[in-house]
């Protein structure tokens, strides 16, 4: 299914496995996803029912293909909008054709370091619980707060990338009306140099940490203002119905 923006890929089985629970007349039925999307990006969600649910480890390990907005010039603890922007960065490096010069360095097998705000566990504990935790204790205490510190590196595979179009316009964000659970920040208006990159990349590839990589490697900062994923494995998000047509198709 297509996952709607702003809510997270558990949101989504929760309600797909109620109706589904009231349409198959089964207490007990499993329900769960071959692959997590974050809150904040909308696209290709693989929801598994019932005995499909035994096929999701082998679909989460399908590559997956993503159209990426990377902003540049600035960067967020959780390396999209999920938090506010914390650092203005010189965009002296930063440029289209230096964003092409730079692509082909990070096609390969390569050591990845997750983003702190994700689902990754270190020590049995999600990263983004220890995450958020830290942060608001930074805040109280009015120190800096480094989210780089507490991960180690993954390894991940990047099999192709290529920029789809590059603008300097203004970015065009989210409003908040302040009434949903996840949070966004508004950064609408800032002159920020964004490029739309297609992604296609191994289970277990942050694309966050791809943005704050790419605007390392142009002696900036960077970070994700959108993600869409188009594909995982076999399925294609022309494909995907969105939420409203599988509760209504469980109704």
């Amino acid at each position: 299914m297509d996952k709607p923006y702003r809510w997270t890929s558990a949101d989504v089985i929760r309600k797909v496995k109620f109706a589904a629970i009231r349409h198959f007349g089964k207490k007990n039925l499993k329900v769960g996803h071959a692959g997590t999307l974050d809150p904040l990006a909308t696209g290709l969600l693989l929801v598994c029912i019932g005995p499909a649910t035994r096929r999701a480890e082998e679909l989460q390990r399908s590559e997956k293909e993503y159209l990426a907005g990377i902003s540049f010039g600035a960067t967020t603890p959780s390396y999209d909008l999920e938090k506010d922007i914390d650092r203005i960065c010189p965009l002296d490096g930063v440029s289209e054709e230096a964003l092409r010069a730079v692509l082909p360095d990070f096609i390969g097998e390569q050591e990845q370091v997750a983003p702190l705000f994700s689902a990754k566990s270190v020590d049995g504990v999600r990263a983004y619980e220890t995450a958020r935790r830290e942060w608001r204790a930074a805040l109280r205490e009015g120190r800096p707060f480094d989210p780089g510190e507490l991960l180690q590196s993954s390894r991940i595979t990047i099999y192709d990338l290529e920029l789809i179009s590059w603008s300097g316009a203004p970015v065009q964000a989210y409003r908040d009306d302040g009434t949903g659970r996840i949070r966004v920040a508004d950064i609408s208006g800032r002159q920020l140099p964004t490029a739309m990159v297609r992604v296609c990349c191994s289970k277990g590839t942050y694309i966050r940490a791809l943005a704050r990589d790419l605007g390392e490697a142009l002696g900036s900062g960077a970070f994700l203002s959108s993600l869409r994923r188009t594909r995982n494995g076999g399925f294609g998000i022309e494909d995907a119905w969105n939420l409203d047509e599988v509760l209504e198709a469980l109704s």
